[in-house]
């Protein structure tokens, strides 16, 4: 009976613990971009929209932003077609984009029946939809890499109105140029001009890292909080390499034009969403403006 009474106490104590959080970031909108293994795998999947399902219901406005990179490649594959890179971006031709923006619907859905089993409205568009994404052609160190686009401008008004009517927005990262041709985005780019657009509070990075290391090969030096200046002076020191670079980079531009807070979370941890913004701990790395937020 005691040993029953001490597990209710945690409990309670685990949303004591909550409860500032709750208060501070209520009616706050935060961005969350999900990709990685957490999208491979139907578990994990399962306690990300938990995660963020509880999030909304608990006063919060999250938009998800997702990627779909394996799945992808899986249907190239299928179709007897080989994924191509350069410097880390898909190849995408005519026919590369077609199965992209198929498969990132078909996820997208699936992100829609997953919420909605959980008793909450939610809406998938792309960012074709009411103009919410207009990209221009991406090059990569002068390459032409086919149907890539840079985000040029954000409308976000079809977000608004979702948020305003209890919907939560998923949304997936295809975008039109101005001759309204389709192109694919980085899940990356795309969740940060959004969380720029829409003022967001937060911007969650879902990755298959820990988070932030000064050293990749020393356990020790991880970081879990720093400033934007200080995330700069990592990359100018050439101490941030591969594909945590531009996701640093986006996460410092996002800092600077008005997103209060960005975090990289390990996705494969079970509501790895959960501990870190409700607990004084928290268990990745979070980027702030100043010294003063740290705290």
């Amino acid at each position: 009976m005691e040993k029953d009474m001490q597990e209710v106490l945690k409990k309670a104590e685990v949303l004591i613990e909550a409860l500032p959080y709750i208060q501070k970031f209520n009616r706050k909108i935060i961005v969350v971009k999900y990709g990685g293994s957490a999208m491979s795998n139907e578990e994990l999947q399962r306690n990300v929209i938990k995660d963020v399902t509880l999030l909304k219901l608990v006063g919060f406005k999250p938009i998800i932003v997702h990627g779909g990179g394996k799945e992808i490649s899986r249907w190239v594959g299928k179709v007897g077609k080989e994924a191509q890179f350069v410097n880390g971006l898909r190849v995408t031709d005519e026919e590369t984009m077609e199965i992209a923006e198929m498969v990132l619907n078909k996820v997208n859905k699936n992100l829609v029946r997953m919420v909605e089993e959980l008793g909450v409205k939610a809406i998938g568009i792309s960012g074709k939809d009411g103009g919410l994404l207009t990209v221009e052609k991406k090059y990569s160190d002068g390459k032409d890499i086919g149907f890539v686009g840079d985000v040029k401008k954000v409308d976000p008004k079809a977000l608004y109105d979702l948020l305003e009517n209890d919907y939560l927005p998923i949304v997936a990262p295809i975008g039109l140029d101005e001759h309204f041709a389709t192109y694919n985005i980085n899940a990356d780019d795309a969740a940060c001009a959004i969380a720029k657009a829409v003022g967001a509070d937060k911007l969650v990075f879902l990755t298959d890292i820990e988070g932030l290391y000064k050293d990749i090969n020393d356990k020790s030096s991880f970081i879990s909080r720093l400033t934007a200046d200080d995330a700069d002076a990592l990359i100018n020191q050439g101490l941030i390499g591969g594909g945590m670079l531009p996701k640093l980079g986006n996460c410092t531009s996002a800092i600077k034009n008005g997103v209060n807070r960005v975090h990289i979370l390990d996705g494969r941890i079970p509501h790895c969403l959960l501990l870190e913004i409700f607990t004084n701990q928290g268990i990745g790395t979070a980027i702030v403006k100043d010294e003063e937020e740290m705290q």
